[in-house]
Protein backbone atom coordinates (compact mmCIF):
# COMPACT_ATOMS: atom_id res chain seq x y z
CA UNK A 1 0.00 0.00 0.00
CA UNK A 2 1.38 3.42 -1.37
CA UNK A 3 1.32 6.11 1.93
CA UNK A 4 -0.19 8.70 2.20
CA UNK A 5 2.78 11.42 1.88
CA UNK A 6 6.17 10.61 0.68
CA UNK A 7 8.63 12.90 0.44
CA UNK A 8 12.29 12.23 -0.98
CA UNK A 9 15.36 14.34 -0.95
CA UNK A 10 12.93 17.31 -0.72
CA UNK A 11 14.97 20.46 -0.73
CA UNK A 12 13.61 24.37 -0.71
CA UNK A 13 16.23 27.49 -1.74
CA UNK A 14 14.88 30.73 -1.53
CA UNK A 15 16.43 33.81 -2.89
CA UNK A 16 17.57 36.49 -0.04
CA UNK A 17 16.53 39.90 -0.96
CA UNK A 18 18.67 42.65 -1.65
CA UNK A 19 19.13 45.62 -3.60
CA UNK A 20 22.94 45.10 -4.32
CA UNK A 21 22.06 42.74 -7.65
CA UNK A 22 18.74 42.00 -9.45
CA UNK A 23 17.91 40.49 -13.10
CA UNK A 24 17.62 42.82 -15.71
CA UNK A 25 14.05 41.72 -16.04
CA UNK A 26 11.80 38.81 -15.31
CA UNK A 27 11.54 37.37 -19.32
CA UNK A 28 15.47 37.05 -19.30
CA UNK A 29 15.63 35.24 -15.97
CA UNK A 30 13.13 32.99 -17.33
CA UNK A 31 14.99 32.39 -20.54
CA UNK A 32 18.24 31.83 -18.93
CA UNK A 33 16.95 29.79 -15.56
CA UNK A 34 18.94 31.89 -13.97
CA UNK A 35 16.39 32.90 -10.79
CA UNK A 36 18.54 30.25 -8.13
CA UNK A 37 21.87 29.15 -10.48
CA UNK A 38 23.71 32.69 -11.04
CA UNK A 39 23.36 33.37 -7.33
CA UNK A 40 26.00 32.87 -4.59
CA UNK A 41 25.72 30.69 -1.84
CA UNK A 42 25.51 33.82 0.28
CA UNK A 43 22.29 34.79 -1.72
CA UNK A 44 20.48 31.72 -1.12
CA UNK A 45 18.91 30.42 1.86
CA UNK A 46 18.01 26.42 2.14
CA UNK A 47 14.76 26.83 4.06
CA UNK A 48 14.63 22.50 3.29
CA UNK A 49 17.61 20.50 2.78
CA UNK A 50 17.64 16.73 1.48
CA UNK A 51 14.41 15.98 3.94
CA UNK A 52 12.50 12.09 3.09
CA UNK A 53 10.04 10.73 5.17
CA UNK A 54 6.64 9.14 4.61
CA UNK A 55 3.24 9.55 6.64
CA UNK A 56 1.13 5.71 6.06
CA UNK A 57 -2.32 6.37 5.45
CA UNK A 58 -4.78 6.74 8.33
CA UNK A 59 -1.13 7.21 10.62
CA UNK A 60 -0.68 10.94 12.84
CA UNK A 61 2.61 12.11 12.05
CA UNK A 62 4.26 15.07 13.87
CA UNK A 63 7.00 17.46 13.01
CA UNK A 64 8.97 19.60 15.76
CA UNK A 65 11.51 22.15 15.82
CA UNK A 66 12.52 25.49 16.79
CA UNK A 67 11.02 28.80 14.82
CA UNK A 68 12.91 29.02 11.25
CA UNK A 69 13.74 25.25 11.25
CA UNK A 70 11.79 25.05 7.92
CA UNK A 71 8.42 23.00 9.61
CA UNK A 72 6.05 25.49 7.81
CA UNK A 73 7.77 24.93 4.68
CA UNK A 74 7.77 21.81 4.83
CA UNK A 75 4.22 21.57 5.17
CA UNK A 76 3.90 24.31 2.20
CA UNK A 77 5.72 21.75 0.06
CA UNK A 78 3.25 19.21 0.91
CA UNK A 79 0.21 21.42 0.63
CA UNK A 80 1.81 22.09 -2.93
CA UNK A 81 1.15 25.93 -2.09
CA UNK A 82 5.29 26.10 -3.09
CA UNK A 83 7.09 23.12 -5.31
CA UNK A 84 10.33 21.96 -4.01
CA UNK A 85 13.65 23.35 -5.51
CA UNK A 86 15.05 19.52 -5.98
CA UNK A 87 13.50 16.09 -4.61
CA UNK A 88 9.80 14.81 -4.61
CA UNK A 89 7.05 15.66 -2.46
CA UNK A 90 3.80 13.07 -3.71
CA UNK A 91 -0.02 13.12 -1.76
CA UNK A 92 -2.52 11.00 -2.24
CA UNK A 93 -6.01 12.14 -1.69
CA UNK A 94 -7.79 15.11 -0.73
CA UNK A 95 -5.66 17.72 0.79
CA UNK A 96 -6.92 20.21 3.58
CA UNK A 97 -4.56 22.74 4.90
CA UNK A 98 -5.03 24.24 7.86
CA UNK A 99 -1.90 26.59 7.31
CA UNK A 100 -3.46 30.13 6.92
CA UNK A 101 -6.47 29.86 8.00
CA UNK A 102 -9.03 31.81 6.23
CA UNK A 103 -6.48 33.47 3.95
CA UNK A 104 -9.04 33.47 1.26
CA UNK A 105 -11.83 34.89 2.89
CA UNK A 106 -13.03 38.29 1.48
CA UNK A 107 -13.79 40.97 4.22
CA UNK A 108 -16.17 42.87 2.52
CA UNK A 109 -18.42 39.73 1.70
CA UNK A 110 -20.38 37.93 3.88
CA UNK A 111 -19.42 34.77 6.20
CA UNK A 112 -22.08 32.50 4.10
CA UNK A 113 -20.43 33.94 0.98
CA UNK A 114 -17.04 33.23 1.93
CA UNK A 115 -17.99 29.68 3.57
CA UNK A 116 -19.10 28.72 -0.21
CA UNK A 117 -16.33 30.39 -2.05
CA UNK A 118 -13.60 28.52 0.05
CA UNK A 119 -15.52 25.04 0.01
CA UNK A 120 -15.41 25.13 -3.86
CA UNK A 121 -11.70 26.69 -3.72
CA UNK A 122 -11.21 23.50 -1.32
CA UNK A 123 -12.70 21.38 -3.98
CA UNK A 124 -16.26 20.54 -2.93
CA UNK A 125 -18.96 21.18 -5.03
CA UNK A 126 -21.78 23.76 -4.25
CA UNK A 127 -24.17 21.18 -3.48
CA UNK A 128 -21.50 19.79 -1.14
CA UNK A 129 -20.80 22.81 0.82
CA UNK A 130 -24.55 23.39 0.72
CA UNK A 131 -24.62 19.80 2.41
CA UNK A 132 -22.33 21.05 4.97
CA UNK A 133 -22.85 24.23 5.66
CA UNK A 134 -24.58 24.35 8.92
CA UNK A 135 -22.09 21.95 10.55
CA UNK A 136 -19.51 24.42 9.62
CA UNK A 137 -21.64 27.44 10.70
CA UNK A 138 -22.26 25.23 14.24
CA UNK A 139 -18.61 24.51 14.82
CA UNK A 140 -17.64 27.48 13.94
CA UNK A 141 -20.14 29.30 16.94
CA UNK A 142 -20.94 31.97 14.28
CA UNK A 143 -25.04 31.41 13.64
CA UNK A 144 -25.50 34.87 14.59
CA UNK A 145 -22.95 36.63 12.95
CA UNK A 146 -22.77 34.51 9.37
CA UNK A 147 -24.27 36.93 7.03
CA UNK A 148 -22.52 39.81 8.68
CA UNK A 149 -19.34 41.13 6.43
CA UNK A 150 -16.28 38.92 7.65
CA UNK A 151 -14.62 42.49 7.89
CA UNK A 152 -16.70 43.22 10.94
CA UNK A 153 -15.50 39.68 12.83
CA UNK A 154 -13.28 39.64 15.41
CA UNK A 155 -9.57 37.63 14.28
CA UNK A 156 -10.75 35.03 16.41
CA UNK A 157 -14.38 34.35 14.88
CA UNK A 158 -12.44 34.96 11.37
CA UNK A 159 -9.73 32.32 12.08
CA UNK A 160 -12.81 30.14 13.62
CA UNK A 161 -14.92 30.14 10.48
CA UNK A 162 -11.59 29.36 8.32
CA UNK A 163 -10.89 26.32 10.61
CA UNK A 164 -14.64 25.05 10.97
CA UNK A 165 -14.68 25.33 6.85
CA UNK A 166 -10.87 23.37 6.62
CA UNK A 167 -11.98 20.19 8.82
CA UNK A 168 -15.76 19.80 7.54
CA UNK A 169 -14.34 19.28 3.43
CA UNK A 170 -13.86 15.82 4.54
CA UNK A 171 -10.17 15.35 3.50
CA UNK A 172 -8.15 12.47 3.30
CA UNK A 173 -5.23 14.08 4.27
CA UNK A 174 -5.27 17.13 7.05
CA UNK A 175 -2.41 19.48 7.05
CA UNK A 176 -2.15 21.35 10.27
CA UNK A 177 0.17 24.15 11.11
CA UNK A 178 -0.33 25.45 14.76
CA UNK A 179 -3.80 26.20 14.63
CA UNK A 180 -5.18 25.53 18.52
CA UNK A 181 -5.16 29.09 19.47
CA UNK A 182 -7.94 29.83 17.43
CA UNK A 183 -10.18 30.20 19.95
CA UNK A 184 -10.91 30.22 24.02
CA UNK A 185 -10.36 26.66 25.70
CA UNK A 186 -13.68 24.87 25.08
CA UNK A 187 -13.44 25.67 21.40
CA UNK A 188 -9.66 24.08 21.52
CA UNK A 189 -10.98 21.11 22.92
CA UNK A 190 -13.12 21.01 20.29
CA UNK A 191 -10.28 21.29 17.73
CA UNK A 192 -8.83 18.48 19.42
CA UNK A 193 -12.06 16.26 19.34
CA UNK A 194 -12.16 16.76 15.88
CA UNK A 195 -8.26 15.56 15.13
CA UNK A 196 -9.14 12.43 17.21
CA UNK A 197 -12.65 11.63 15.38
CA UNK A 198 -10.35 11.94 12.00
CA UNK A 199 -7.86 9.59 13.32
CA UNK A 200 -11.15 7.12 13.82
CA UNK A 201 -12.19 7.62 10.86
CA UNK A 202 -8.23 6.75 9.43
CA UNK A 203 -7.70 10.41 8.13
CA UNK A 204 -3.87 11.24 7.65
CA UNK A 205 -2.83 13.91 9.85
CA UNK A 206 0.81 16.06 9.25
CA UNK A 207 0.86 17.95 12.29
CA UNK A 208 2.91 20.85 12.72
CA UNK A 209 3.37 22.42 16.33
CA UNK A 210 5.28 23.45 19.70
CA UNK A 211 2.77 21.31 21.46
CA UNK A 212 5.22 18.95 22.35
CA UNK A 213 2.44 16.96 24.57
CA UNK A 214 -0.18 17.31 21.49
CA UNK A 215 2.81 15.08 19.57
CA UNK A 216 3.49 12.56 22.21
CA UNK A 217 -0.81 12.48 22.39
CA UNK A 218 -1.49 12.07 19.18
CA UNK A 219 1.28 11.30 16.71
CA UNK A 220 2.18 7.84 15.60
CA UNK A 221 6.04 8.95 14.52
CA UNK A 222 7.75 12.26 14.74
CA UNK A 223 10.62 14.66 12.69
CA UNK A 224 12.70 16.92 14.70
CA UNK A 225 13.62 19.07 11.67
CA UNK A 226 16.84 21.93 12.41
CA UNK A 227 17.99 24.76 10.53
CA UNK A 228 15.81 22.79 7.40
CA UNK A 229 17.87 19.36 8.11
CA UNK A 230 16.17 15.93 9.55
CA UNK A 231 17.51 15.57 12.96
CA UNK A 232 16.03 12.55 13.96
CA UNK A 233 12.38 10.75 13.10
CA UNK A 234 10.33 7.57 14.88
CA UNK A 235 8.85 6.93 17.48
CA UNK A 236 7.76 10.95 19.54
CA UNK A 237 9.04 10.33 22.79
CA UNK A 238 12.02 9.37 21.49
CA UNK A 239 12.18 12.80 19.30
CA UNK A 240 10.91 14.93 21.57
CA UNK A 241 13.34 13.73 24.13
CA UNK A 242 16.15 14.59 21.93
CA UNK A 243 15.05 17.53 20.75
CA UNK A 244 14.19 18.88 24.52
CA UNK A 245 17.74 17.73 25.41
CA UNK A 246 18.80 20.09 22.31
CA UNK A 247 16.76 22.81 23.15
CA UNK A 248 18.00 22.75 26.82
CA UNK A 249 21.23 22.76 25.62
CA UNK A 250 20.89 26.03 23.68
CA UNK A 251 19.13 27.46 26.33
CA UNK A 252 22.03 26.74 29.29
CA UNK A 253 24.47 28.65 26.99
CA UNK A 254 21.98 31.70 26.68
CA UNK A 255 21.86 32.01 30.43
CA UNK A 256 25.56 31.39 31.11
CA UNK A 257 26.06 34.36 28.77
CA UNK A 258 23.11 36.64 30.25
CA UNK A 259 24.60 36.48 33.68
CA UNK A 260 28.05 36.94 32.56
CA UNK A 261 27.38 39.75 30.81
CA UNK A 262 25.31 41.45 33.86
CA UNK A 263 27.92 40.36 35.94
CA UNK A 264 30.48 42.14 34.13
CA UNK A 265 28.29 45.61 33.68
CA UNK A 266 27.82 45.35 38.01
CA UNK A 267 31.28 44.97 38.34
CA UNK A 268 32.46 47.75 36.21
CA UNK A 269 29.56 49.71 37.85
CA UNK A 270 30.98 48.84 41.22
CA UNK A 271 34.87 50.43 40.24
CA UNK A 272 33.56 53.37 39.06
CA UNK A 273 30.66 54.85 40.80
CA UNK A 274 28.17 57.17 38.65
CA UNK A 275 27.43 60.98 39.71
CA UNK A 276 23.44 60.50 40.14
CA UNK A 277 23.43 56.10 41.54
CA UNK A 278 20.14 54.39 40.75
CA UNK A 279 21.12 51.40 41.93
CA UNK A 280 23.47 49.90 44.58
CA UNK A 281 25.81 48.51 41.07
CA UNK A 282 26.26 52.37 40.67
CA UNK A 283 27.57 52.64 44.87
CA UNK A 284 29.04 49.10 46.33
CA UNK A 285 26.52 50.75 48.77
CA UNK A 286 23.76 48.32 50.52
CA UNK A 287 20.13 49.61 49.02
CA UNK A 288 17.37 50.82 51.32
CA UNK A 289 14.99 48.60 50.71
CA UNK A 290 16.53 45.15 49.26
CA UNK A 291 13.91 43.91 47.91
CA UNK A 292 13.43 46.98 45.43
CA UNK A 293 16.90 46.56 44.21
CA UNK A 294 18.43 45.98 40.75
CA UNK A 295 21.25 43.36 40.00
CA UNK A 296 24.26 44.85 41.94
CA UNK A 297 27.03 43.74 43.74
CA UNK A 298 27.90 45.65 46.78
CA UNK A 299 30.02 45.19 50.22
CA UNK A 300 33.44 45.98 51.77
CA UNK A 301 34.87 42.74 49.98
CA UNK A 302 36.86 42.08 53.78
CA UNK A 303 35.13 38.33 52.94
CA UNK A 304 34.26 37.77 49.26
CA UNK A 305 32.83 35.87 47.02
CA UNK A 306 35.23 34.63 44.26
CA UNK A 307 32.66 32.66 42.27
CA UNK A 308 29.20 31.49 42.30
CA UNK A 309 28.45 27.42 40.27
CA UNK A 310 25.24 26.04 40.23
CA UNK A 311 25.17 22.16 40.38
CA UNK A 312 22.67 19.75 38.89
CA UNK A 313 22.80 15.75 39.24
CA UNK A 314 25.08 15.96 35.82
CA UNK A 315 27.30 18.54 36.69
CA UNK A 316 27.33 22.37 36.42
CA UNK A 317 23.97 23.60 35.56
CA UNK A 318 21.73 26.24 34.46
CA UNK A 319 18.35 24.29 33.75
CA UNK A 320 17.10 22.02 35.97
CA UNK A 321 13.89 19.84 36.30
CA UNK A 322 11.27 20.29 39.21
CA UNK A 323 12.01 18.05 41.60
CA UNK A 324 15.84 17.10 41.02
CA UNK A 325 18.68 18.17 43.00
CA UNK A 326 20.98 21.32 42.67
CA UNK A 327 23.38 22.52 44.80
CA UNK A 328 25.11 26.30 45.05
CA UNK A 329 28.69 26.40 45.30
CA UNK A 330 30.26 29.41 47.07
CA UNK A 331 34.06 29.79 46.53
CA UNK A 332 34.88 32.37 49.45
CA UNK A 333 37.82 34.44 50.54
CA UNK A 334 38.63 36.50 53.87
CA UNK A 335 41.46 39.09 53.75
CA UNK A 336 42.35 38.72 57.25
CA UNK A 337 40.85 36.29 60.05
CA UNK A 338 37.12 37.24 61.28
CA UNK A 339 34.64 35.72 63.72
CA UNK A 340 31.83 37.84 62.23
CA UNK A 341 30.60 36.03 58.95
CA UNK A 342 27.23 35.21 57.88
CA UNK A 343 26.50 33.32 54.39
CA UNK A 344 22.77 33.48 52.88
CA UNK A 345 21.33 33.03 49.98
CA UNK A 346 17.67 33.91 48.08
CA UNK A 347 15.66 32.91 45.29
CA UNK A 348 13.25 35.28 43.00
CA UNK A 349 11.08 34.38 40.23
CA UNK A 350 11.05 36.25 37.21
CA UNK A 351 8.27 39.21 38.91
CA UNK A 352 10.61 39.75 41.75
CA UNK A 353 8.91 37.56 44.37
CA UNK A 354 11.47 36.12 46.93
CA UNK A 355 10.25 32.18 46.64
CA UNK A 356 12.91 31.55 49.41
CA UNK A 357 15.60 33.00 51.51
CA UNK A 358 17.56 32.08 54.51
CA UNK A 359 21.53 31.90 55.84
CA UNK A 360 23.52 30.46 58.01
CA UNK A 361 22.71 32.91 61.06
CA UNK A 362 18.62 32.60 60.57
CA UNK A 363 19.81 28.43 61.00
CA UNK A 364 21.62 28.55 64.11
CA UNK A 365 25.10 28.24 62.94
CA UNK A 366 27.28 30.06 65.12
CA UNK A 367 30.64 31.85 63.02
CA UNK A 368 33.81 30.66 65.03
CA UNK A 369 36.22 31.66 62.78
CA UNK A 370 37.12 32.09 59.14
CA UNK A 371 40.62 32.63 57.53
CA UNK A 372 42.03 32.46 53.56
CA UNK A 373 39.54 30.29 51.32
CA UNK A 374 36.70 28.11 51.82
CA UNK A 375 33.91 26.87 49.86
CA UNK A 376 30.38 26.98 50.77
CA UNK A 377 27.18 24.51 49.84
CA UNK A 378 23.70 25.42 49.62
CA UNK A 379 22.56 21.58 49.12
CA UNK A 380 18.61 21.57 47.55
CA UNK A 381 17.87 17.56 47.82
CA UNK A 382 14.21 18.65 45.65
CA UNK A 383 13.99 21.42 43.80
CA UNK A 384 10.37 21.97 44.26
CA UNK A 385 9.29 25.37 42.03
CA UNK A 386 6.79 25.37 39.32
CA UNK A 387 8.26 25.94 35.95
CA UNK A 388 10.02 29.16 34.61
CA UNK A 389 13.21 31.51 35.30
CA UNK A 390 14.87 32.42 38.85
CA UNK A 391 17.27 34.44 40.05
CA UNK A 392 19.68 34.00 43.36
CA UNK A 393 20.92 36.41 45.60
CA UNK A 394 24.03 34.86 47.13
CA UNK A 395 26.06 36.96 50.55
CA UNK A 396 28.06 37.36 52.88
CA UNK A 397 28.20 39.58 55.68
CA UNK A 398 28.34 40.79 59.54
CA UNK A 399 25.99 39.13 62.47
CA UNK A 400 24.25 42.72 62.36
CA UNK A 401 23.89 43.22 58.45
CA UNK A 402 26.26 44.83 57.41
CA UNK A 403 27.46 43.65 53.90
CA UNK A 404 30.97 41.96 52.96
CA UNK A 405 30.11 41.18 49.47
CA UNK A 406 26.51 40.70 48.45
CA UNK A 407 25.59 39.46 45.05
CA UNK A 408 22.29 40.66 43.81
CA UNK A 409 20.07 38.65 41.86
CA UNK A 410 23.38 37.75 39.17
CA UNK A 411 22.84 34.37 38.51
CA UNK A 412 20.26 33.17 36.59
CA UNK A 413 18.34 29.43 36.00
CA UNK A 414 15.81 27.89 34.55
CA UNK A 415 13.03 24.96 35.91
CA UNK A 416 11.35 22.65 33.39
CA UNK A 417 8.47 20.79 34.33
CA UNK A 418 6.11 18.51 31.91
CA UNK A 419 3.48 19.57 34.22
CA UNK A 420 1.54 22.90 33.83
CA UNK A 421 0.62 23.79 37.52
CA UNK A 422 1.07 27.53 38.81
CA UNK A 423 2.33 29.59 41.58
CA UNK A 424 6.05 28.93 43.13
CA UNK A 425 6.28 25.58 44.94
CA UNK A 426 5.56 22.67 43.46
CA UNK A 427 5.51 20.63 46.97
CA UNK A 428 5.77 16.69 46.61
CA UNK A 429 2.14 15.65 47.01
CA UNK A 430 -1.04 12.67 45.66
CA UNK A 431 -4.31 12.77 44.96
CA UNK A 432 -6.69 10.28 47.05
CA UNK A 433 -10.29 9.27 45.62
CA UNK A 434 -13.09 7.33 47.13
CA UNK A 435 -16.54 6.77 45.80
CA UNK A 436 -17.78 6.63 42.39
CA UNK A 437 -14.87 9.17 40.87
CA UNK A 438 -13.14 7.76 38.13
CA UNK A 439 -10.19 8.95 35.94
CA UNK A 440 -8.84 7.10 32.67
Amino acid sequence: MNPAIDVTDATKIYRKWGRRRQFATLKSAVLTGSFLSDLRADETFPAVQNVSFSVPAGSTFGIVGRNGSGKSTMLKLVAGITKPTSGQVRVEGRISALIELGAGFHPEISGRENVFINGIMLGLTKREVQRRFDAIVEFAELEEFIDAPVKTYSSGMYMRLGFAVAVNVDPDVLLIDEVLAVGDEAFTHKCLDKFAEFRRRGKTILLVTHALGLVERFCDEALWLDAGRVRATGDPRRVIAAYITDVEKSEEQQLASGDAKVRETAAAAAEVPAAAPESPADTGQAPADMFKATEGRWGTREVEITGVELIGEDGPAHIFHSGEQMRVRLAVRASAPTRDFVFGIGIFNADGVCCYGTNTDIEEFQADEFDGEGEVVFAIDRLDLVEGTYKLDVAVHKHDGVPYDYHRLLYSFRVKSRARDVGICRPPHRWEFSGGIRFK
